[in-house]
């Protein structure tokens, strides 16, 4: 059974104690002014929402194209002023346009507190592994990352992973009006060694088939292990853009994923960390 954590935020909520798990992983909600619902209206049941039609669903089963994620997240420095917040995420972002290999981008500030205490999250998709490796050593981002965000942060986590998205040119590039807004939701985790195999797979496979089974809440989804040398931390990185903050309410709120979370991933979770923020228009500033 869930716990309902003493918060402002109703949809605040956490799993209950286990010693193979971090104590405070929740999956926190925010709203925002911002975003505009496409969803409509709250739903009673996820079955409802899965069988409204609103959307055309961008995850669908078919032909299947290889990308590699990066997911970076950030601990700013709390005297970080507006100005140096925004030129930190300016130069990140538009590092997409200073080499090869980067197919999207999308960064920001987390809508809410994490059990890493982590402020800012960052997320990337490449072409292949070799334009990823390149990306760690390419001079414009080692100037970006020494002149602009080390200078205000006190700490950072990298994941990468490889998946699959539709091969289909707007889900790789991730564009079109379904990806111009939204949430974007990142997940660290870091499975219990003994669970490599059918455990994980089950676990993974689990949240898979619930986030196809919601294309009115989801526009995307993807998952892999993490072969990021640097980070022993977490094993693996989630990657889900919802269509809005309603839509994240929804999804993370529904008694199908609490109790897949409960019963596929608490027995197996050493760690987590959950970060979601959200996604402007496309022509907007970034924050």
């Amino acid at each position: 059974m869930l716990i309902q954590a003493y918060s402002q935020n109703p949809h605040f909520f956490f799993l209950p104690p286990n010693p193979s798990i971090s104590p405070h992983l929740s999956f926190n909600v925010s709203h925002s002014p911002k975003l505009k619902s496409p969803v409509g209206r709250r739903y009673e049941s996820m079955s409802r929402i899965s069988a409204s039609g609103e959307h055309n669903p961008t995850i669908i089963l078919g032909k299947k194209r290889k990308v590699f994620e990066h997911i970076s997240l950030l601990k700013a420095k709390e005297n970080i002023s507006e100005d140096e917040e925004n030129d930190m995420l300016d130069y990140l972002y538009t590092t997409q346009y200073q080499m090869r290999g980067i197919v999207a981008v999308s960064l920001g500030r987390a809508c809410d507190q994490n059990n890493g205490r982590y402020t800012h999250g960052v997320y990337m998709r490449f072409q292949s592994k070799e334009d990823l490796e390149k990306f760690y050593v390419n001079p414009f981002y080692l100037r970006v990352l020494n002149e602009h965000v080390m200078p205000y942060c006190h700490g950072l986590v990298h994941v990468d992973y490889e998946s699959e998205v539709e091969d289909d040119m707007l889900p790789i590039f991730r564009k079109g009006e379904e990806f111009n807004y939204g949430v974007e939701f990142v997940l660290l985790i870091k499975f219990c060694q003994d669970s490599f195999g059918k455990p994980l797979e089950d676990a993974l496979n689990s949240l898979e088939r619930l986030t196809i089974d919601n294309p009115s809440l989801i526009v995307q989804f993807t998952q892999g292990l993490n072969f990021n040398p640097t980070c022993k931390e977490f094993t693996h990185g989630v990657v889900i853009r919802f269509r809005s903050i309603n839509a994240f309410e929804i999804f993370t709120s529904s008694t199908e994923y609490k109790d897949m979370w409960k019963s596929k991933f608490q027995p197996i979770v050493q760690k987590t960390v959950p970060l979601h923020f959200s996604v402007d228009p496309v022509g907007t500033e970034i924050m």
